[in-house]
């Protein structure tokens, strides 16, 4: 490789979308995201059938729900709800033993997700006695999308502007609060905000996407496949879900070390011209 060659390879390895892909690398960012997808499919699903089911007159409340997350058209919805469409009997349905399936699965299911933020700050694992934090974050899900589904679809464009704006907010909290909760109070909260913020667009972002990609995939794969096809769908969204959740994560560690080295150079710790390659050093606790 020429000096020319090597010297633009650095400067792209130091910019901060090197330092992203590096890191999504290192941590096996799109193999996280499907293990996401699969545990939040044998996890997520059935527990928000239950809850859709146990809210008054809402018997199709989460096909409705997901065909709202997934942004895509009426058409395309419809088929989604058929998915669903006796999720009024699934609480009647419910045994004691598929509620305990479902709650290993969603122990397993929190492992996961605080694994990887902890390979996003690049934490050591943390010990068995914390895990009574995936019963209170899967607690936690658990309401949060049990007030999305249970909140009436907007039926004007202020309606939909206020609800945007809401769901930002209430995503970013929960995701802000899921990162302190699972990493035991181990990265500060000032740390941990730009990646719930990140993580809150990623997901409007995803809605959009979904609208334009996902939409006509419903409706094409369910001629081809039937159901079938349409669940396809379901999870790749769900894959793209996982990957905005880490992927959010990442960002926001990256933002806080740019923002923090920034600050350092500016109160004369650092001299103008210093550089980082992995933003070794910058506190986190």
């Amino acid at each position: 490789m020429t000096p020319s060659l090597r010297h633009l390879h650095d400067r792209l390895q130091a910019s901060p979308l090197g330092l992203a892909w590096s890191r999504g690398r290192e941590m096996e960012l799109m193999h996280r995201a499907m293990g996401f997808a699969a545990l939040g499919f044998l996890t997520l699903v059935p527990l928000l059938v239950v809850v859709a089911a146990a809210a008054p007159g809402s018997g199709e409340g989460f096909g409705r729900w997901l065909g709202q997350a997934l942004g895509v058209s009426a058409a395309s919805r419809a088929r989604v709800e058929m998915l669903f469409g006796a999720a009024d009997l699934a609480l009647e349905r419910t045994t004691a033993f598929g509620l305990a399936a479902l709650a290993v699965f969603g122990l397993t299911f929190g492992s996961a997700v605080q694994t990887g933020y902890e390979k996003v700050w690049d934490l050591p694992t943390a010990r068995w006695h914390t895990m009574w934090r995936h019963v209170v974050w899967l607690a936690l899900l658990v309401c949060y999308l049990a007030v999305l589904v249970i909140t009436p679809a907007p039926t004007d464009a202020l309606g939909t502007v206020l609800g945007t704006i809401g769901d930002l907010g209430g995503t970013c909290l929960f995701f802000w609060g899921s990162q302190r909760l699972l990493l035991g109070g181990r990265v500060r909260w000032r740390a941990l905000l730009p990646g719930a913020v990140a993580t809150s667009l990623g997901l409007l972002g995803l809605r959009v996407f979904s609208q334009l990609v996902f939409s006509p995939l419903i409706g094409t794969n369910a001629v081809t496949y039937g159901p079938f096809g349409t669940l396809l769908v379901v999870q790749s969204w769900l894959v793209g879900v996982g990957f905005v959740t880490y992927g959010g994560a990442l960002v926001g560690r990256l933002t806080h070390e740019h923002l923090t080295m920034r600050r350092l150079r500016d109160e004369g710790f650092l001299p103008p011209a210093h550089r980082t390659h992995g933003g070794a050093g910058v506190p986190t606790d």
